[in-house]
């Protein structure tokens, strides 16, 4: 899902747009957020329905243990949910989830090098979230599917699970005045 009109033509009075909105979302997170909601409720009506007479400590670390795990699972789940991806003539900027937490922000300075990937791979990443592995580079995987990979002037790589992904790299290398995959640059 993109923000902005198709590119102008050359001689056209149509300005290009001044950035790019992209977002990819993973609807079967929601299932395991409901998971972590049930072990949170689990651990309220163990601490306010419990006639344990095993001993408080038991109780306490068993309720502490539920709530603790409900909300760990929650936050893992809800704060990759969903992956915003907004690209401007400075920037590119990642925000994940709903309070936007993980957020990373890549100057387009450091960027050499766009590229589209049809299919991205949780299991290539470890899982879903933000990803780090030595050979691969950083990632943020929200689900299956299209995303973009950024070369970076350093060496390292940064991919996103993102929709129309083609289009986020096609107005990266506008910007960066990068020429199109198999086209050899202008003289």
């Amino acid at each position: 899902m993109t923000d902005h009109a198709e590119h102008a033509r050359h001689g056209s009075s149509q300005v290009p747009p001044a950035e790019w909105n992209g977002r990819a979302t993973n609807r079967l997170q929601w299932l395991l957020a409901l998971v972590g909601a049930a072990c949170m409720a689990l651990g309220i009506e163990l601490a306010v329905g419990s006639t344990w007479t095993s001993g408080f400590a038991p109780l306490l670390m068993s309720v502490i243990g539920c709530v603790a795990v409900g909300l760990l699972i929650l936050y893992g789940t809800l704060a990759f949910v969903h992956v915003a991806v907004k690209v401007d003539g400075d920037a590119l900027e990642v925000r994940c989830g709903h309070a936007g937490l993980p957020r990373r922000r890549i100057l387009l300075d450091h960027v050499v090098g766009a590229e589209f990937v049809p299919r991205i791979n949780p299991r290539e990443w470890g899982g879903w979230g933000y990803r780090w592995r030595p050979e691969q580079g950083t990632a943020v995987v929200v689900r299956k599917g299209e995303g973009m990979i950024l070369h970076l002037a350093d060496g390292r790589t940064f991919t996103v699970t993102v929709d129309d992904a083609q289009t986020a790299v096609r107005f990266i290398r506008e910007r960066l005045h990068l020429p199109a995959p198999g086209r050899p640059p202008a003289p």
